[in-house]
């Protein structure tokens, strides 16, 4: 101050915050339908902590078959679109997922499909 040099310190603290996604139910059970039938169900996507807006997309399983082929039964629908979009407040929109499944042989499926945002998270 005045020109006078005199020592300054600065201290900033802040909290890094990484985006997450949540779903209602946590977890999906479909019902066991007859060959060729589509089964499905819908999850809620609750988006935490997005600073911008975000699309996100699926990856879906590939299932081996006892004949060694493989197929992906399932397919994925966002009625209401895929981007998560942020609101004044800061909070972002809730997405409506639909997840079905269908196939012409006999099988069950116990695993993971991924959420994936724009940023590979």
């Amino acid at each position: 101050v005045n020109d006078i040099p005199s020592p300054h310190i600065l201290t900033l603290s802040g909290t890094l915050r990484s985006p997450k996604i949540s779903f209602h139910p946590p977890f999906l059970m479909l019902m066991p339908v007859p060959l060729g039938v589509e089964t499905e169900g819908v999850i809620t996507i609750i988006p935490k902590d997005f600073i911008r807006q975000s699309r996100i997309r699926v990856k879906l399983p590939e299932l081996e078959l006892a004949d060694g082929t493989r197929t992906c039964p399932f397919s994925v629908d966002f009625p209401e679109g895929q981007d998560i979009v942020l609101s004044s407040d800061g909070t972002a929109n809730e997405l409506t997922c639909r997840v079905s499944f269908r196939s012409s042989k006999p099988m069950s499926f116990l695993g993971e499909m991924f959420f994936i945002d724009q940023e590979e998270n």
